[in-house]
């Protein structure tokens, strides 16, 4: 099992917009048979205004294959639509779940 995270360091802000844009991708998740992700912002950190969306997938190729399903929808393009407004950077991280 693999836990990829999606970590943008969003403007000033602009976390409850971005936080908004990744409900709406929930639905979309869920509709094509997969496990929402989660969502979460911090709380304090290094770098203030930061949004997480965290999924689990078996495989590396089942997170690919989802992600490009999911993007395929109109549902999730209009929710993401914008988004490059909100952030000022943004990461990728990808774990192996050993326990």
């Amino acid at each position: 099992m693999y836990i990829i995270r999606d970590i943008m360091s969003c403007k000033p802000g602009k976390v409850g917009e971005i936080v908004k844009k990744f409900k709406g991708i929930n639905p979309v998740m869920e509709r094509l048979g997969y496990k929402p992700a989660r969502i979460l912002t911090d709380v304090s950190g290094e770098q203030f205004w930061t949004a997480v969306f965290e999924l689990e997938a078996p495989t590396l190729d089942a997170f690919r294959d989802m992600e490009a399903a999911v993007m395929a929808e109109k549902d999730a393009q209009d929710a993401m639509a914008g988004y490059h407004d909100l952030v000022t950077a943004g990461r990728r991280e990808i774990f192996k779940l050993e326990a």
